[in-house]
């Protein structure tokens, strides 16, 4: 289906719009029209027609016929979505450009539900809605303009218009039938019905959508009341009390209303219209299909309540209660029965079980063991309470043996689950190692037989768990007296945590931002460590060979006297190392020469940019979790570039077990937090994160109020004829390709595709591989950066330019030389000695331009000169792109830093940047994999990705 073109979508955005419905609902169409009468303007999405439409008239209103184009739902689409937010769109359009919006985020929340139309049609629509949803359309369809419903529901006397909040549902069910018809649709439903666009009569699945309707989308829901007759009156030794379950209906709309079933089905209960009871009767089929005592209620004359037996009660507390919850129907207790059981896991020492002494216990064994070793197994146990008083042992052998649902203790009637019970003694007497205790205590949960209970803890393990949830309410550890500097007080904040978590065998991960000074930090670290023989040893830094000279300088300039050496190049040795000594070694050698590294003692073991050991399966972390130390610390700004497998990765490496095996980590939390589907499990995780990882920004209150402002802009511009040529031509070819490869073949292309076109953006002479090019002139983006330079170089201030391309800064360089601009380009065949020496030119100023490849200037230099940092072309990821500004936006800067982000108009990088700006406001959380998302795009949406939209200037 072609999609209106840019110049038509702003066309038609300025008539009024209509929504026309149809059977099934996405076969209806989207009218645009305008009031003078005249033709609106044509596209070849739509269709001519004429329309009918109710407009004022000298006597009131008129009916008037009025030229229309009729855009099918898919095509009208992008028109209203534009007219929402267009100046000049007209009311009508705009109107329902928000509804498009509206209907848009449904689906993006998955709220599409298959059924039949009135015609017997597959068709989707948007739901189960609730609440906060009617009420947003209820809203929406209040205003309404009238031009918006303007075609009479009939054209018989008297004139009748479309109700408001009818049309726009019937509309957002239109965008909903529309959305899921892709081409593949059918592969994935087993056939053409909901997945083909032409209509499918399908009266065979009419009771199965009345049963999806029922549990999902019905005017009402069920819930059952459990009564127990007789019990305020029943005697001590009462043994046996009678149960019954009542029905009761509740209003979807309105959650207030409530009425028993036996209200309903006499009538006395006005608020229930006429169709509530088909409702509870469909939900109760699915209700009874999940709980079957349910069953007897579906053949009653009215079905009102069921009796039910104690095995029947016994059930209804455990799986029943469950089940029912899955079907959505909710289970309501007696208040004189709330008195239940209180069960939780008791974890701590052996001798301090809950009959022993509470958290915080001293004494014997009150120390806490290395959490790098699994020597100190710690017991688990159960505590149960009824209400805020433990119960003895005899209690609980009590209630185990009575096997009733109900049983009468501490003279009251107590609710208990017989199996529930009996599965958690059988619980008793369980060990775990102290990182596994550790960890479901900070979560204040664990998992038993696939079920969450509470955990308590006691003895030191509580001692340690609240010192770990409060760090700064700890004792501040003092500035080690070897340390020539003055830290600030976020480093002093940090070095206590880190020294706190190290002496406690556990590891940690400093996760402050570029340029806060996690270096002077670890240094700091280390000479503390040294006052205490327990924790003196040598250092081992293993970080990325453009930092080793870094490290060695800022080891001599802030612990002046401390011995320091690199384990690096033919001549490497270990002999001799010093107690207090600082080793560095790069992440190749490490794994070249993991054996000797291995076979010494480490005070320390220290992981810089420790992304690059986000992988767990590579050999670099691998080979890095085989060196001992007794402590380990990882350095990152990013501890997430893209999913959390990677924070997984780093502190497992810190400290291992304490997020269990990769595997139940993205089943328990990873899959959940990623795609948001459960609050509770990031709360879990932020809990058990977040002792072990300390994380601060520059923009955080109080961190680094001395850095000036940084301004960031994103600087548009046209492509030259001749890159846009290239452009439209290398998209047409390689798009004819993409239709017709295979999976595999298919990916290559599309990398090979986007790679070239943002080489075409860049400049031509980069992606035509041509030896001795013509340069100026050729491409905008060049004679921008020409006009930001000569801006920047006339003030007398120095920029960084990042590019992910050798090629195009070489291209630049070259350009740069002929105009007489001085400059200099560091890239990763830069050897060490030619690195330090360009960063020193740049930083006494010598050099006003410094070029930089992007991977291998990205992290760890100083370049505080720099007062603008240019972005030449975009990376795939906003976080490794904010990296390679810090370094110039980082302690030390003085002046307001600039930062300008090239995109060429109207191309990909111009999706791409709103792409990055999404995963800009989920970096926190998760952020997509760039170039491995797209190969998954269908042809259709590739080519609306890369289409050149605009034209050349």
């Amino acid at each position: 289906m072609p999609v209106p073109t840019p110049s038509e979508v702003t066309e038609l955005a300025r008539c009024c719009a209509v929504f026309l419905p149809a059977d099934p609902a996405r076969t209806g169409g989207v009218a645009f029209w305008l009031p003078d009468g005249e033709e609106p303007p044509h596209t070849d999405s739509g269709s001519t027609e004429e329309l009918t439409v109710v407009l004022p008239g000298e006597d009131g209103i008129e009916l008037v016929r009025v030229p229309a184009v009729v855009l099918p739902v898919r095509a009208a689409l992008p028109v209203l979505t534009r007219a929402r937010a267009a100046s000049r769109a007209h009311r009508a359009s705009a109107f329902w450009g928000a509804a498009a919006v509206l209907a848009l985020q449904f689906a993006a929340r998955g709220l599409l539900l298959p059924g039949l139309s009135a015609g017997e049609h597959d068709a989707w629509r948007a739901g189960p809605l609730g609440a906060p949803d009617l009420e947003r359309i209820r809203e929406l369809a209040a205003a309404m303009p009238p031009h918006a419903h303007a075609v009479p529901v009939d054209e018989t006397e008297p004139l009748r218009l479309p109700d408001p909040e009818r049309l726009l549902r019937a509309f957002l069910d239109a965008v909903a039938d529309t959305l899921p018809r892709s081409p593949a649709a059918s592969l994935a439903a087993g056939g053409r019905a909901f997945a083909a666009t032409e209509p499918q009569h399908v009266p065979e699945h009419r009771a199965w959508a009345a049963d999806v309707a029922a549990g999902h989308d019905a005017g009402v829901r069920i819930s059952l009341r459990v009564e127990v007759p007789g019990l305020e009156s029943a005697a001590p030794d009462e043994t046996r009390l009678p149960f019954r379950a009542v029905l009761q209906l509740h209003g979807v709309a309105d959650p207030a209303l409530l009425a028993d079933a036996a209200e309903v089905w006499s009538g006395s209960s006005p608020a229930f219209g006429p169709r509530a009871r088909m409702d509870a009767l469909l939900a109760l089929r699915r209700a009874a299909r999940a709980w079957a005592p349910l069953a007897p209620l579906l053949s009653a004359a009215v079905p009102d309540a069921i009796e039910l037996a104690d095995d029947e009660v016994t059930e209804l507390l455990g799986e029943g209660t469950r089940a029912l919850g899955a079907a959505g129907v909710e289970v309501h207790w007696p208040r004189e029965l709330a008195h239940r059981l209180t069960a939780r896991a008791v974890v701590g020492p052996p001798d301090e079980g809950p009959g022993a002494s509470g958290p915080g216990a001293s004494g014997p064994g009150s120390e806490a063991p290395s959490f790098l070793s699994a020597d100190a197994l710690l017991s688990f146990s159960w505590w149960f309470a009824l209400g805020d008083q433990q119960l003895t042992r005899e209690e609980l052998d009590l209630l185990a043996e009575a096997n009733r649902p109900v049983v009468r203790l501490r003279d009251r009637w107590v609710l208990v689950d017989p199996q529930e019970l009996r599965r958690a003694r059988a619980q008793q007497d369980r060990k775990l190692t102290p990182v596994d205790a550790l960890s479901a205590v900070l979560t204040g949960s664990t998992e038993v037989d696939g079920r969450r209970v509470e955990v308590k803890p006691t003895g030191w393990l509580a001692t340690l768990r609240d010192r770990l949830s409060d760090p700064e309410g700890q004792e501040p550890v003092g500035q080690p007296p070897a340390l020539a500097a003055t830290l600030r007080d976020y480093q002093l904040r940090g070095l206590g945590w880190l020294a706190r978590m190290t002496s406690l065998g556990l590891g940690g991960c400093l996760a402050d931002d570029m340029g806060l000074g996690k270096t002077i930090t670890l240094i700091a670290l280390h000479l503390h460590r040294q006052a205490d023989e327990a924790t003196a040893g040598p250092t081992l830094v293993v970080c990325p060979t453009s930092l080793m000279g870094n490290w060695q300088r800022e080891i001599e300039r802030f612990a002046p006297g401390t011995p320091v050496r690199r384990f690096h190049g033919a001549r490497r040795s270990l002999e001799e190392i010093a107690a207090g000594e600082f080793v560095l070694t790069t992440y190749g050698t490490m794994r070249l020469d993991t054996g000797r590294l291995t076979d010494t003692s480490w005070g320390m073991v220290v992981a810089d940019e420790a992304q690059h050991v986000k992988n767990p399966y590579s050999d670099t972390a691998r080979r890095l979790r085989t060196i001992d130390a007794r402590a380990r610390v990882a350095l990152t700004g990013t501890p997430v570039e893209n999913n959390l497998s990677e924070l997984w990765a780093i502190l497992d490496w810190t400290t291992p077990g304490l997020l269990g095996r990769l595997g139940t980590f993205r089943n328990q939390y990873a899959k959940a937090v990623e795609g948001g589907q459960d609050p509770g499990a990031a709360e879990r995780l932020a809990r058990l994160v977040g002792p072990f990882l300390l994380r601060r920004r520059k923009s955080d209150p109080g961190i680094a109020p001395e850095l000036p402002p940084k301004t960031e802009t994103d600087r548009a511009v046209s492509l030259t004829k001749e890159q846009a040529g290239l452009y439209e031509a290398v998209v047409r070819e390689t798009l004819a390709e993409i239709s017709g490869a295979d999976s595999m073949a298919r990916r290559g292309l599309i990398v090979k595709l986007l790679t070239g076109l943002k080489q075409i953006c860049n400049h031509p002479a980069q992606f035509l591989k041509e030896d001795r090019p013509k340069i100026a002139g050729r491409s905008g983006k060049l004679e921008l950066l020409d006009e930001l330079l000569d801006t920047v170089l006339a003030e007398g201030a120095c920029v960084l330019v990042f590019t992910q391309y050798v090629r195009m800064a070489r291209l630049i360089q070259r350009h740069l030389t002929a105009r007489g601009v001085r400059s200099q380009f560091l890239h990763g065949g830069t050897s060490v000695p030619e690195r330090e020496a360009m960063v020193q030119r740049f930083q006494d100023g010598e050099v006003p331009v410094f070029l930089l490849s992007l991977k291998a200037a990205g992290t760890g230099l100083n370049l505080t000169r720099a007062e603008h940092v240019v972005h030449y072309d975009r990376w795939w990821n906003p976080a490794v792109e904010a990296q390679a500004t810090d370094r110039a936006y980082r302690i030390g800067q003085t002046r307001p830093v600039q930062v300008h982000r090239l995109i060429a108009e109207g191309t990909i990088e111009d999706r791409i940047a709103d792409m990055l700006l999404r995963k800009r406001e989920l970096a926190d959380a998760v952020l997509g994999s760039g170039e491995a998302a797209l190969t998954e795009l269908s042809d259709a949406q590739l080519a609306e990705l890369v289409e050149l939209r605009g034209g050349a200037r």
